[in-house]
């Protein structure tokens, strides 16, 4: 691995991916432009990982078997005009089936070396969801260290909901639990999974507790520790909900609680 690509930012990183991939929506799209003429690394990641794409895209790549092999089937072939014009063909398989046998048998090893590698590669490719929880991580940091903590600044629950509308393609609950110790700061439109996803910003003593709400079926509450920072994941009403924060697990339980009466899914 190259040395501008162990230093490119990790927190960029997912971005740039979704950059590359043209999935990123305008506003992201231009923030990672803005970091781009600033970075020299994350410049260097892009124009490496679009060098192994070209290479990759490129036509008329084939894999040509030795030619040990291919004499050996002319063999093969010419010993079986012969014999047929000799005598009656034995009772032996059809040379169809022998060729088939034999690079069958020929090929054994190498099938066994992609079988293993693709075992291996399945055996340790991280679940789907590390991959969501290191995206949300990644979002949470990014909002607070980009300066793009909120897109709607206000508390106002009522002025925060209509906001995401026309820009998500969903409804998400909104409530201001300021009167339970977690004020509402604003919501913004974040990018998570391959899509745009509503993100809901509060408070809890100094705190930042970003809750990342986008459509999917139900599944298990899940309570986590991630690098530091405290996780929560429930569903409720055909929607999924991440909350992360550096509070405490008890404070992000009970905003969790508060949460999901507020909204009485």
């Amino acid at each position: 691995m190259s040395e501008a690509h162990q230093k490119a930012c990790p927190e960029w990183h997912i971005m740039l991916h979704g950059f590359i991939d043209g999935e990123l929506d305008s506003v992201h799209a231009a923030q990672f432009e803005n970091h781009l003429e600033t970075c020299e690394n994350c410049r260097a990641e892009l124009e490496r990982i679009g060098a192994v794409r070209k290479i990759i895209d490129q036509d008329g790549v084939r894999w040509r078997p030795p030619e040990a092999l291919r004499s050996q089937v002319l063999a093969m072939l010419s010993f079986e005009q012969t014999a047929t014009a000799v005598r009656p063909p034995p009772r032996q398989p059809p040379f169809w089936r022998r060729a088939f046998d034999f690079i069958r048998q020929w090929s054994f090893v190498p099938s066994l070396a992609v079988l293993a590698a693709s075992g291996f590669l399945f055996v340790n490719a991280p679940s789907q969801t590390l991959l969501l929880q290191n995206e949300i991580m990644s979002s949470h940091v990014r909002s607070m260290m980009a300066d793009h903590l909120t897109d709607v600044l206000t508390s106002d629950q009522h002025t925060v909901k209509p906001w995401f509308n026309g820009k998500i393609d969903f409804s998400p609950p909104v409530s201001d639990l300021t009167k339970d110790g977690f004020p509402l700061v604003g919501g913004r439109v974040d990018y998570i999974a391959g899509r745009a996803v509503a993100a809901l910003v509060y408070r809890r003593h100094g705190h930042v507790i970003n809750l990342f709400i986008l459509p999917a079926g139900s599944g298990a509450q899940t309570t986590t520790e991630h690098d530091g920072y405290n996780m929560m994941q429930w569903s409720d009403g055909g929607l999924m909900f991440w909350a992360i924060s550096d509070v405490a697990a008890g404070d992000l339980s009970e905003f969790e609680r508060l949460f999901r009466s507020a909204a009485r899914f």
